[in-house]
């Protein structure tokens, strides 16, 4: 009995750090500290900190200003720090994958490469941000890069959750990747508006108007596909828990990102705090929609799998030949 509880422990501690526990655990690490490092990001520049680093990819010409170090250097100086960290760690990650191909799925590797390009054009973008003075479609560029390069860390390790479905989800993965995709643009549109201070500029002197009430009407589509996909999951029977504890998340992400929009409209983005999170907010319920999403693909794949398996047992029952009766 010793023999069999030690071999258990074994086969759970090998389970446990093998290449793909591993991976799991270093990708949804990853993509928290990019959730982390896009609401830094945010603070940078409603903080006016983006040019306090005048020079890239140093900070006044060092690793580490400490003569010029104020409150808006730190952040413009830590948010670099920050970035170049995650770009160590997808260099890790990309040559691991390569390393254990053989004991991984055929797409990780790919995957992998994927995001390390995202994240050398984004490494790009944030010095074109420095140099270019903050020019307004680089700074948006820079946040679509690092939403998408968010959404590959994301879907990635949610592909390599312990899954195991029910194959009800239905049409509910077109519904929640509609759903990503008019948040990811929505989003997009609020990197417009902050790049480019739309709201101030509407209000003070009626100035970019347009852009600031395309962001407004922007909010209607994704909040319509996101209530749609909260309610069918709550009308999908036997529906995997975690798919409805996701849905349920969206939700409550939905309602509070609302809510922070109209008080930071309200204050004239004065409050830091408020702008920031609404940016975070938003980051994380499009990581919620697309965590959905893959989910959602896995249960489709699975029921299918189940039922090729299923038919070919059938198959085989129908053509075994029976034994003859006495």
């Amino acid at each position: 009995m010793a023999d069999s509880f030690l071999s258990k422990s074994t086969a759970s501690l090998t389970n446990h750090f093998s290449p793909i526990s591993l991976i799991r655990y270093l990708v949804l690490g990853m993509a928290t500290a990019t959730l982390f490092l896009m609401a830094l990001g945010s603070a940078t520049r409603v903080m006016n900190a983006g040019l306090s680093c005048p020079d890239w990819p140093l900070c006044y010409g060092e690793l580490v200003p400490r003569q010029q170090m104020n409150l808006q250097v730190f952040l413009e100086w830590f948010h670099r720090l920050v970035a170049s960290g995650l770009g160590l760690l997808v260099i890790l990650l990309t040559s691991l994958t390569w390393w254990y191909r053989r004991s991984l799925p055929a797409w990780l590797p790919w995957a992998a490469t994927l995001a390390l390009g995202l994240v050398i054009i984004q490494g790009l973008l944030g010095g074109l941000t420095v140099t270019q003075l903050l020019r307004f479609d680089i700074v948006t560029a820079h946040l679509g890069t690092g939403l998408l390069f968010f959404s590959t860390l994301l879907a990635t390790g949610m592909a390599l959750v312990p899954y195991r479905g029910t194959g009800v989800a239905g049409k509910l993965l077109w519904v929640s990747t509609s759903a990503a995709a008019l948040v990811y643009f929505q989003s997009i549109l609020g990197g417009l508006v902050a790049s480019q201070w739309a709201l101030h500029k509407c209000l003070s002197a009626s100035q970019l108007c347009s852009v600031m009430n395309s962001h407004l009407l922007g909010v209607v589509p994704a909040t319509l596909a996101t209530l749609a996909l909260v309610f069918l999951a709550w009308r999908t029977p036997a529906l995997h828990p975690t798919l409805r504890q996701l849905a349920n998340l969206a939700g409550g992400l939905l309602g509070l990102q609302i809510v922070l929009g109209i008080t930071t409209f309200r204050l004239h983005l004065q409050v830091a705090v408020l702008t920031v999170a609404h940016q975070a907010v938003g980051a994380a319920l499009l990581g919620t929609l697309v965590a959905f999403s893959i989910i959602a693909l896995r249960d489709q794949v699975g029921a299918r799998s189940l039922a090729v398996s299923q038919g070919l047992l059938q198959a085989l029952d129908v053509d075994r030949p029976q034994a003859a009766t006495p």
